[in-house]
């Protein structure tokens, strides 16, 4: 398997060395993509001795003399032939960028021509580690599905102590076989997820709603196209973007879209947060604020995964139960009570886990019983869900 190893400018770049020569002892084809900042601290040459591969560093190499035309495309070839992109170290300014969608040099346009997983391990100083503009675009490439590997707490090139000091070469590089091992497992699988709130009008102004981000939809879906399924997302209202997401609005336009898709999937994971009542009318004008209390009467909407569960026909059915107490208890409920192969229960009113966190904490229930996950970022646990999927769909064969 190829892994094309980012290398941005800092001091922890000598590390990349040890990451590329460990890598290759596990067996994998290995070529370095630099950035000119990189180069400062260690050599192409040096990369190219040890990877015995050509080392990409400037996207218009060979093409601008015409001694290699083609070479404008080594970003699209690499590509193609990638099977995951580890960036380590990745500073500030690279993490900056990927964020943005810059591409200035071979590494930032490569990041986005890469289809393949993409790992970072950031390196920085603390006191930049610790700035939220940092904060802000890692939770940004997390909720893109980028695994992120924190840097640990030691003391710094500058003399310092604090977080940013590069991960562990081993570490890294456990972290990369890992998800390597598991990366095409649901390669042929068709994978249905469903994200976010619904919302139900009261008046033209005024609607119901919860406080569902799709963040963890959003972080299966993402993961699950990492691992080679062909993936559709139905998503309610959401900031979040996905390659082809269908846009939904109620609890019935979801129930539709997930009906009309259903049939086809081989596993559906329905971790949105649809509605249970909306308004039993519509007012078609906007209510006026008047003296008094005023009651909307409500009635309840379908009950989507109820309805899957009468019609699996061999399919992986996954639910979500976002519970405030009995957490166990009123999961094993929905569990039996909706025919589902599998559920994730989650705390919710804590300001680490459930609505709108980039973290989250919940148990996984099957047949099997209760698996505790701890506290870990959305797109983590969301390959801890899809490792009981894809066992659950193995076991079906």
């Amino acid at each position: 398997m190829k892994i094309a190893l980012g290398v941005s400018g800092g001091i922890a770049c000598y590390k990349a060395a040890e990451i590329l020569r460990r890598l290759q002892d596990r067996g994998f084809d290995v070529a370095v993509v630099m950035t000119k900042g990189a180069a400062q601290f260690v050599t192409p040459l040096t990369f190219r001795a040890l990877s015995g591969n050509k080392v990409y560093m400037d996207i218009f190499e060979g093409a601008s003399t015409g001694a290699d035309p083609s070479s404008a495309y080594d970003h699209i070839f690499l590509a193609q032939a990638t099977d995951l992109f580890l960036v380590a170290p990745s500073t500030a300014d690279c993490i900056a960028k990927m964020a943005a969608g810059i591409a200035d040099d071979f590494l930032t346009t490569f990041h986005l021509a890469v289809k393949s997983p993409v790992v970072i391990a950031p390196a920085m100083n603390t006191r930049m580690w610790e700035h939220p503009s940092v904060q802000e675009n890692l939770s940004v490439l997390e909720r893109r599905g980028v695994r992120i590997i924190p840097p640990e707490t030691g003391r710094m090139a500058c003399n310092t102590y604090g977080p940013g000091r590069l991960a562990p070469v081993e570490t890294i590089v456990e972290t990369v076989a890992e998800i390597l091992a598991r990366s095409q497992d649901l390669k042929g699988r068709r994978v249905l997820v469903t994200a976010g709130p619904t919302v139900e009008d009261i008046d033209p102004v005024r609607f119901l709603s919860n406080r569902s981000s799709g963040k963890m939809g959003y972080a299966i879906a993402n993961a699950a196209l990492a691992r080679g399924a062909e993936v559709t997302l139905i998503s309610g209202p959401s900031s979040l973007t996905f390659p082809g997401v269908i846009r939904v609005r109620s609890t019935a336009d979801m129930r539709r879209e997930v009906l009309h898709r259903f049939d086809d999937a081989d596993a559906v994971i329905m971790a949105a947060a649809p509605l249970d009542f909306r308004p039993a009318a519509v007012a078609p004008q906007k209510i006026k604020k008047a003296k008094g209390k005023s009651a909307i009467d409500l009635e309840p909407t379908a009950d989507i995964l109820q309805e899957l569960g009468t019609r699996k026909n061999g399919k992986v059915l996954a639910g979500f139960a976002a519970e405030t107490e009995n957490f166990i208890q009123n999961a094993r409920a929905k569990l039996k009570g909706k025919n589902l192969d599998m559920i994730v229960v989650n705390p919710v009113g804590g300001p680490d886990s459930g609505f709108d966190s980039d973290t989250n904490r919940a148990s996984i229930i099957d047949a099997k019983g209760v698996r505790d996950i701890p506290l870990m970022s959305k797109s983590k646990m969301a390959d801890t869900i899809l490792d009981r999927v894809a066992a659950l769909l193995a076991s079906k064969k």
